[in-house]
């Protein structure tokens, strides 16, 4: 038998690599530090479990959930999305539940891209982004994300002819992999990108909560009628530890939302009823996990950064998600020094060009493991001498 052309178009997902090399490794007896995927390794908080238990318990929620999400669960989130960025959203038309983001990014590609059009798309970038356009048929272009501008896409260095043939716009910010974060004035700039473009603003707001140093995250539609263009993408994984749960939800242009809501009607028989009355008690609970976690993140984030200074690293802290976005030392390339923690000190850190070709002189580390566990990544790097000068001082 023979796979489809389709699957043989794109790579392997990332991290599904990295987790092979990661159990080659300690298939040889190594105490791996895993610095790769971004999942938290807090607990999902003790009220959404206990309502999730609550709910197990009635047979109702045993059967098919209605599409697109049930009522309350799509109040729950409007009511959440009023309160947290001011905004107003239709619980009837402007909302569809997601089985995680991931799942949205993929479907919202199918209901809008057909071969031949183009997707507008970060790079580097969260993987999903490329693969499902070219699974879609679609053609990916990577708009550059560098330190030179911030790692915020300059829009208007997109040649005239793919923004032509170009369908949808993806941003992402807080952004993975890089950890950048942007103002209302740079979506402001994206809203009317799009609409003088006639594209589809996709804003993927998977860390809109994983914040420091007073930083807050904006929603798109906080911009005057970002409705006529844009939808958003939530996800509960990353804000409330419920990474494995899969759930979240998408607002905005009432048109996508239908198209979405549609598409994956054919596809998924949505989030099991149970998970989505857990996810209502997460909205409607107290922040007060969120905070905790975003403090414990803070003072991980604090000693990467004196680590990574202290081994030759000119590295700022980041004001949201739990990722850090590091040049690799000079000489080296991506590959090469992602192979070099795993081999020599036993920490996984995913190579730059895993997110993109932009991603070339770059790896990203997560802040999703403990205290202890962290201050022996920089010991662990000390002592095999991996430090940003480490080629000049072999030279």
């Amino acid at each position: 038998m023979e796979i489809s052309n389709r699957l043989k178009s794109i790579p392997p997902y990332v991290f599904a690599e990295l987790d092979k090399k990661r159990q080659a490794v300690v298939a040889r007896g190594v105490d791996v530090i895993n610095l790769g995927i971004g999942d938290p390794d807090q607990p999902t908080p003790a009220h959404i479990v206990q309502a999730m238990q609550e709910a197990l318990k009635n047979p109702v929620n045993h059967r098919y959930p209605p599409f697109g999400g049930t009522k309350e669960y799509r109040e729950a989130a409007a009511k959440w999305c009023r309160e947290r960025f001011g905004i107003d959203i239709n619980p009837d038309t402007e909302i569809t539940s997601l089985i995680g983001s991931k799942e949205g990014i993929h479907n919202i590609i199918h209901a809008f891209v057909d071969p031949g059009d183009y997707s507008l798309i970060p790079d580097p970038a969260y993987p999903v982004y490329k693969s499902s356009t070219i699974l879609a048929g679609g053609t990916p272009y990577g708009m550059p994300l560098t330190p030179e501008n911030n790692f915020l896409a300059d829009l208007d260095a997109i040649p005239a002819e793919i923004v032509k043939k170009a369908k949808i716009l993806f941003l992402n910010y807080p952004n993975n992999p890089t950890g950048a974060v942007c103002d209302l004035a740079y979506l402001e700039k994206a809203v009317a990108f799009a609409r003088k473009n006639d594209l589809l603003f996709v804003h993927d707001l998977a860390y809109s909560e994983m914040t420091f140093d007073d930083y807050k995250a904006h929603s798109v539609f906080e911009v005057p009628g970002a409705k006529d263009v844009a939808i958003e993408l939530q996800s509960l994984s990353k804000m409330h530890n419920m990474t494995g749960w899969r759930i979240g939800f998408a607002i905005g242009n009432s048109y996508a939302i239908k198209a979405l809501a549609q598409l994956k009607s054919n596809i998924d028989t949505d989030v099991f009823r149970a998970i989505q009355m857990a996810a209502i008690a997460a909205f409607e609970g107290p922040r007060t996990e969120i905070e905790r976690c975003n403090a414990l993140y803070k003072v991980r984030r604090d000693i990467a950064v004196a680590g990574f200074r202290r081994l030759g690293w000119k590295v700022e802290p980041i004001k949201a998600t739990f990722y850090m976005w590091l040049p690799v030392p000079t000489g080296m390339t991506a590959a090469e020094f992602s192979t070099l923690m795993l081999e020599e000190a036993g920490i996984v850190v995913p190579p730059g060009t895993a997110y993109g070709a932009y991603g070339e002189g770059f790896f990203r580390m997560s802040l999703a493991t403990d205290k202890a566990r962290l201050i022996e990544v920089f010991e662990r790097m000390e002592k095999h001498s991996i430090t940003f000068d480490r080629n000049a001082v072999k030279a």
